[in-house]
């Protein structure tokens, strides 16, 4: 909503935005999933991708499709970062209209590596109960390890290669003669974004490593532990955003004071 409002509609100057405003669709849908599941686990006994074949697809799907679309979208704020402090002319990626487009096919390339779960993935056992795995291949841990990739390892990869040279051109503005104003507004975003990449590390890379390899040694409670700590990265976002993005906390406090 702050991100939609007046004060950051000319995302033509400010693309980053785009990418912004898709993330954070993207973190809320990712409470809606396995989040979810354990609160409904321990208030009422069950969980929806175990509740019905249907449900165990769509499920099994987001877990893993929404988590991957974020974090390669937070790839590309980093390289978005990098092309407007190392490139003097706009460059295609520079163009509201092409923003959206990479956005759309970061979707529909997650979809496709994904889609499986809607094709193989969840059948009902002899008792009647629903079964997370595929009859025709091993679905777990073999997708904790591809997701430990793709979530994790090259997403942070890209950010580090990314925000290395994001901040050595911020430390060479320091000796041309750009405008303060100027400086200041790249200074900000960029702390900003560079926060919530070592956070990234920190708070998400413990969840996928626990799935996929400590999966069967480790009590429930460690898991859910590490996964409640992967959600509340995505939800710091927004209290980043408070403390070190000027524009984004003035109009939260406008918002809040009508």
């Amino acid at each position: 909503m702050i991100l939609c409002r007046r004060k950051f509609r000319g995302t033509s100057k400010q693309l980053t935005l785009h990418y912004m405003r898709a993330i954070a669709i993207f973190d809320i849908l990712m409470l809606y999933g396995g989040n979810f599941d354990h609160f409904l686990y321990y208030a009422h006994g069950f969980t929806l991708q175990t509740y019905s074949i249907s449900f165990c697809k769509f499920f099994s799907f987001l877990n893993y499709f929404t988590p991957q679309v974020s974090a390669w979208l937070r790839v590309f704020i980093c390289f978005d970062r990098y092309l407007s402090l190392s490139r003097i002319h706009k460059t295609w990626f520079a163009q509201s209209r092409n923003v959206l487009i990479i956005i759309i096919c970061v979707m529909i390339i997650f979809t496709l590596i994904n889609f499986h779960f809607f094709l193989f993935a969840c059948y009902h056992n002899d008792d009647g109960t629903v079964n997370m795995e595929a009859r025709l291949y091993e679905i777990y841990p073999l997708w904790n390890y591809i997701n430990l990739v793709l979530y994790n390892c090259l997403p942070f990869i890209f950010m580090i290669a990314f925000y290395g040279n994001v901040i050595y051109h911020l430390i060479r503005f320091r000796h041309t003669n750009i405008s303060q104003n100027l400086r200041r507004q790249y200074r900000s975003m960029s702390l900003t974004l560079i926060i919530i990449t070592f956070l990234f590390l920190i708070m998400t890379m413990p969840a996928t490593i626990c799935s996929g390899f400590f999966y069967t040694s480790t009590s429930k409670f460690i898991r859910y532990l590490f996964d409640y700590i992967l959600c509340t990265y995505h939800i710091l976002s927004f209290l980043i955003y408070l403390i070190t993005f000027r524009e984004f906390r003035k109009e939260v406090i406008l918002l809040i004071t009508l």
